[in-house]
């Protein structure tokens, strides 16, 4: 019997101004239609839940620890199901507003890896994958959207 695999992606940035600052009013108010949107793309698996989400974002001494923070961690059945999401539906109208809302330094961190069937991975795990990119390059391991050659 074979292992089966799932593509897990993890991004974060840095808002330019604090979620209830009318300049960042557009991203916020865009948040769920583009995460409903992502929920019914085909090869869509899993999203970390927003409770759980803003916890790692906002706890003291966590992975984050500012309230600024913006992240995404979800679960694709492949490289082109993910592509397919997030260059070539709304989301990518948004993603190219970025610089709009986030801070320039520290942007765009964003790292994708492979990971068995049905595992839910954690913000712990996304950050361990992020970090051995920076570290380290794009391999098997951890990598971005020019390892899988799609982008």
């Amino acid at each position: 019997m074979s292992e089966r695999f799932q593509l897990a992606e993890f991004n974060f940035g840095t808002l330019k101004y604090d979620w209830e600052d009318k300049r960042v009013s557009d991203f916020r108010n865009n948040l769920e239609r583009v995460n409903r949107l992502a929920s019914r793309a085909d090869g869509y698996i899993w999203r970390m839940p927003d409770a759980e989400m803003d916890a790692a974002q906002n706890e003291a001494g966590g992975v984050f620890g500012n309230a600024r923070t913006a992240s995404t961690l979800s679960v694709w059945r492949d490289v082109d199901s993910l592509s397919n999401f997030v260059w070539k539906t709304i989301h990518k109208q948004f993603y190219d507003r970025k610089g709009e809302w986030y801070d320039p330094e520290g942007n765009g961190n964003f790292v994708m890896w492979w990971i068995p069937e049905g595992h839910k991975p954690t913000v712990a795990e996304g950050m361990e994958r992020f970090n051995h990119m920076k570290l380290h390059g794009e391999s098997d391991f951890a990598f971005g959207w020019s390892h899988t050659r799609q982008n």
